[in-house]
């Protein structure tokens, strides 16, 4: 099964169900919902230049996202959030771009577990 998804890797997430599929369910309309506050925070944030709540929201993000087995995204985000953190900001605007595009990718395999 894990095979069919290219962003996503639901092993863990089966695994914390234990079988429960409304389990599962439920964290994918959680994740889905979470997914498009974090690309609308995320966004504002790098306009605003709020690099604080940004570092925040990469770190909140990127637990979400290795929950269902996005490894590269949760990896990118935490980068996000030391960058931030640390004050280097010129590969931030790049990488928020990134992390928004692979979470948004995600949406439709998530919108499968359902």
């Amino acid at each position: 099964m894990d095979n069919i998804f290219q962003h996503i890797n639901p092993s863990q997430l089966e695994t914390l169900a234990g079988g429960d599929k409304e389990f599962i369910k439920e964290m994918a309309e959680i994740f889905l919902e979470q997914i498009n506050e974090f690309v609308t925070n995320m966004s504002s944030f790098l306009q605003e230049k709020n690099w604080e709540r940004l570092a925040r929201e990469a770190h909140t993000a990127k637990s979400s996202a290795m929950t269902f087995g996005m490894d590269d995204t949760g990896t990118l985000l935490k980068n996000i959030q030391l960058e931030c953190e640390a004050g280097n900001l010129n590969d931030v605007p790049k990488m928020v771009e990134d992390a928004i595009n692979q979470l948004q990718a995600a949406t439709p395999e998530v919108e499968e577990l359902l």
